[in-house]
């Protein structure tokens, strides 16, 4: 018999969602290994190397674990990068057991599934994203790093439909980086971008993970 495929993955944890539009929904979180970007702000760098090998089963096994003592409606599939791995069958499995599926991606990679929500954070150098993702995703998160500017935040903000909120995410919690994210949305709104907003990572200000 040959054996089961699995996925590479980081952990799988509760919480609620910290970030865009869904922040502060309860949320089991499945993070996979493996990134195609590796920023120096990532605040994740352990999910670009290793990980466990998980066979769906397993992975579903966990979620519903987690789920006796924290029943959360959603999974969000994030990383590192989850969409370089095949991750269609663990979607449709989650689907199956009436959950609700959110992807976190950088836009890269071209793979179609059936998830609910696809939230779009687009990294550098180039701050690419697949033609799939301009229509598809609900929210896009830009890290207001060193290398953000408002030339990036423009080019981003007209490649999708207004409706999409385009959030400024501080790099951190130190003054340096909030005081950029309203720097850049002061001058996008002068320029009459639409829809930008600026968010905090809400786990992080609670201190959770």
């Amino acid at each position: 018999m040959l054996p089961r495929p699995t996925l590479k993955i980081a952990e799988v944890f509760a919480s609620v969602q910290g970030e865009g539009l869904r922040q502060g929904e309860p949320t089991i979180f499945v993070r996979l290994s493996g990134c195609n970007r590796r920023c120096a702000f990532c605040d994740t760098k352990y999910a670009w190397t290793g990980g466990k090998d998980r066979t769906r089963d397993e992975v579903l096994a966990e979620v519903r674990r987690l789920r006796l003592d924290f029943p959360a409606p959603w999974v969000c599939l994030t990383g590192g990068e989850p969409l370089l791995q095949d991750i269609s069958g663990l979607v449709r499995d989650l689907k199956k057991e009436g959950l609700k599926v959110q992807a976190e991606t950088n836009g890269t990679v071209d793979r179609l599934l059936a998830v609910d929500w696809y939230t779009v954070s687009p990294k550098p150098p180039e701050y690419a994203v697949e033609p799939r993702f301009l229509k598809t995703a609900r929210d896009v998160k830009l890290v207001v790093s060193r290398e953000l500017s408002l030339d990036i935040v423009r080019r981003v903000r007209k490649k999708f439909p207004p409706g999409t909120p385009v959030f400024l995410q501080p790099e951190s919690n130190r003054r340096r980086s909030a005081a950029k994210a309203m720097e850049i949305l002061s001058a996008g709104l002068k320029e009459g971008l639409e829809n930008l907003r600026v968010s905090a990572q809400l786990h992080k200000v609670l201190g959770i993970q």
